[in-house]
């Protein structure tokens, strides 16, 4: 036995124990994804209903659309965490796919060398402790030999603790492995479910839109549900102000802005690149709706591009939220950092996380099919000094 095979022995043994601490990390990370899809699932159950209930009552068409727009919101953040879990579940498989046969490589060797060991003893005869001691031709070489069969001892209860702890964690990991295998392929299912209703949805309020197209009086009221959702979205704005993370969030986008050499936002008035390509068809502040004869407020700019256009983000920053807003669909707002942010909705197909980091044109949604009304346009916003700002002024030329 020799101190390099030792030294391996221990080097296991805190592989060993990181590893089960690593396998509680991934424990508590998917029980807080499903946490949060559990939460959302019961949110879609709940527009579900209300959509019933709806059709039961006869309610506005609006309404209805409204509730719709709403499950459809919902499900695609539901299809946004279960990618994410499907993502993480994978790299588990493909770790302990790994880990598996290095530990059963691991453990062979250690058996090859235990078996060896106990062949020799057997053969040679080993002399008790105290007969080794008694034999020494000094009291130094007594003193020398008891602390050899010391460490010798210590050696092989470590090999013997060693082999038991591979063989409880190779078990471990197995099991480990089918219950993600189990966990990934649940995720899939459901996944393809989600998308089926979702894809079912979006050709009901396609025909329910355009229905309404010809409805003045339906029409209105659906337009009206921008209005309650621009106070919607100003209470989200309100809450962002005054949130206790923000100083740990602007942290950690000087830290980004640093990393990746960007200017801060204050600096780029002007200079930032568009969102999506397209036209403006709605500009920042009042606008008057010929068709309706009314005058509505806009706190952003409306861009039509093409249908399932990527949406980039326009600069580095956090994703704070991502929520569905009455009128507007999914939205995503980014924090800059100095008190700026971007907003983003009637997007589609998430690409990103609540609280994750995004850089300069990484594409955080798409844009949505070319509908009745809302034809594929992302509406824009930028909040910035504690109010809303032109993003016309804002975007480069």
């Amino acid at each position: 036995m020799n101190i390099r095979f030792t030294i391996i022995i221990l080097i296991f043994i805190s592989c060993f124990l990181f590893s089960q601490k690593s396998y509680k990390d991934f424990d508590k990370q998917l029980q807080e994804q499903d946490n949060t899809i559990n939460v959302l699932k019961n949110e879609i159950a709940k527009t579900r209903q209300d959509i019933q209930n709806q059709q039961n009552k006869e309610r506005s068409t609006a309404k209805r659309i409204t509730s719709l727009e709403k499950e459809m919101s919902l499900t695609s953040q539901l299809i946004n965490k279960l990618t994410s879990v499907e993502r993480y579940t994978k790299s588990q498989i493909r770790q302990l796919e790994q880990l598996i046969p290095e530990n059963e490589r691991l453990l062979d060797t250690y058996l090859n060398r235990y078996e060896k060991r106990a062949i020799e003893i057997y053969k040679k005869g080993s002399p008790t402790a105290l007969v080794k001691l008694l034999s020494s031709s000094s009291w130094r070489q007594a003193v020398y030999r008891a602390r050899y069969m010391k460490i010798i001892s210590n050696i092989e209860k470590t090999m013997q603790d060693s082999i038991q702890l591979l063989l409880v964690d190779i078990t471990n990991q197995k099991s480990d492995l089918n219950y993600v295998l189990r966990k990934n392929l649940n995720t899939k299912n459901d996944k393809a479910k989600q998308q089926t209703l979702l894809s079912k949805n979006k050709k009901i309020t396609q025909n329910e839109l355009k229905n309404i197209q010809h409805n003045k009086k339906e029409l209105e009221k659906y337009l009206a549900e921008k209005q309650e959702g621009l106070k919607q979205l100003e209470s989200v704005r309100q809450k962002l102000l005054t949130d206790k993370n923000k100083s740990l969030r602007e942290k950690r986008i000087r830290e980004q802005q640093r990393y990746l050499n960007e200017k801060q936002f204050a600096e780029l008035k002007g200079q930032l690149l568009w969102p999506i390509e397209g036209k403006i068809v709605t500009k920042f502040g009042s606008q008057w709706n010929a068709k309706l004869k009314t005058t509505t407020d806009s706190p952003g700019i409306d861009i039509v591009g093409l249908p399932k256009a990527p949406v980039r983000a326009v600069l580095n920053g956090i994703v704070t939220t991502i929520t569905y807003i009455r009128g507007y669909g999914t939205t995503v707002i980014i924090d800059h950092g100095g008190g700026f942010y971007t907003v983003y909705t009637h997007v589609t197909d998430l690409q990103i996380h609540e609280d994750g980091e995004v850089k300069s044109r990484d594409i955080i949604a798409y844009t949505g099919d070319a509908d009745a009304i809302n034809n594929s346009k992302l509406h824009f916003e930028i909040w910035g000094n504690q109010k809303k700002l032109n993003p016309e002024q804002w975007l480069i030329k």
